[in-house]
């Protein structure tokens, strides 16, 4: 079957891994996804290649999104598009969209970034000028999957780099608290200090860190990063973090659930809210003139909490709400990264600053989970 001669991902209308990684050159770009994605599915066989209609025009900024179906990839998606137009945003991941949400993330490739051909014909197909490289194993999910999480959280970012160099592209790698550890001053980290994490995860943030610097030095590429916080979001559910207790409180809560912490109660984290985080990525990646930047990397933070003081801040809300602790290997992770994060640097060189804090965040956060979850509780409060 031929829609037209734009190549797409044929591999989302196959379950065979293979034939997934096979097609995974091709790209879905399409206008009525729900009509065409129905007539594959009716007169296709698994891992036949599928073509639909390009539909997007070439816009200044053309912005590749890997590991775009993740909690800031998706987010990010749809502040790119609101801001530049919905061809500005080229998505890719390892994870395929459904047939319900297949048009949020067109154009949209099926793509391993360790496999670096495939990458490059990513960015000259679309004409990429930006790549904000999101690929990654989180912290826990890493210490489980350690040889699968080198392979990607190193090779994948050096492929990126690589690409950036040969094609002149502004290239973003979002790094973590992670890449600190239980020697570095965990009270007001500062935004240059020792970093000796002991987690496969903040391994490689510090790698990428590290080689970004590298490459902008010696080769010239627009090399950014961001130590981001833990990350709370009622659009995407978590990922794997050690810090995605925060967001589990929520959802037990709205839905009248006891709910079990793998962490101390005390164990306080810096945090931030989606929205902040969205606005200072997008503000730090493109708004910001390199001649601004005195570092390549920079702490942004909002605000720290414990498990404790956001059970009770919850409560304020629903007061029903309960919490009992039971710290896992989760705790020990949380021990080796910082309690405060200090962020004066990206404050001053660019301007960074938050908008939430944690009421009003815990506010938000519930109202908009609560249109979107079953949930059992009426909010007090709120208003």
């Amino acid at each position: 079957m031929r829609i037209s001669s734009y190549p797409v991902v044929s591999a989302l209308l196959s379950h065979n891994p293979k034939t997934v990684l096979r097609h995974s050159l091709h790209t879905f770009n399409i206008s009525n996804q729900q009509r065409l994605y129905a007539q594959a599915l009716r007169n296709t066989t698994p891992g036949t290649n599928i073509k639909y209609q390009q539909s997007y025009p070439s816009t200044k900024q053309r912005v590749l999104i890997t590991g775009c179906m993740g909690q800031i990839g998706v987010e990010l998606i749809e502040a790119l598009a609101a801001r530049y137009g919905k061809g500005s945003v080229v998505c890719s991941d390892v994870s395929t969209p459904t047939k319900d949400n297949l048009d949020q993330f067109a154009p949209f490739y099926f793509c391993d970034v360790n496999d670096r051909e495939r990458l490059q014909m990513i960015v000259d197909r679309e004409n990429v000028t930006c790549i904000v490289h999101n690929a990654a194993f989180l912290s826990a999910s890493a210490e489980q999957n350690v040889a699968a999480a080198v392979r990607l959280n190193t090779i994948g970012l050096f492929n990126v780099l690589e690409i950036a160099k040969r094609n002149h592209l502004r290239v973003f790698v979002p790094s973590s608290i992670a890449a600190f550890g239980p020697t570095t001053p965990l009270e007001s980290t500062p935004n240059t200090t020792i970093q000796r994490p002991t987690t496969v995860y903040g391994i490689g943030k510090v790698y990428a860190e590290l080689m970004g610097e590298y490459y902008a030095l010696k080769h010239g590429v627009d090399y950014r990063s961001l130590r981001y916080p833990g990350i709370l979001s009622y659009k995407t559910k978590p990922g794997g973090g050690t810090t995605d207790y925060a967001v589990h409180m929520f959802y037990y809560a709205l839905q009248g659930e006891h709910y079990e912490c793998y962490l101390q109660p005390d164990q306080k984290l810096p945090m931030m809210y989606m929205p902040d985080c969205i606005r200072g990525t997008m503000q730090f990646i493109l708004d910001t003139k390199q001649e601004q930047l005195k570092e390549r990397t920079y702490n942004i933070a909002a605000y720290s909490f414990s498990p404790i003081q956001l059970e009770q801040m919850i409560k304020k809300f629903i007061p029903s709400f309960s919490v009992s602790y039971r710290p896992d290997f989760r705790q020990g992770i949380a021990e080796s990264w910082p309690r405060i994060l200090e962020d004066d640097s990206a404050r001053g060189d660019w301007g960074w600053g938050e908008e939430f804090n944690l009421e009003k965040t815990c506010r938000d956060m519930l109202v908009n989970l609560s249109k979107i979850i079953p949930n059992s509780v009426k909010l007090q409060n709120i208003d």
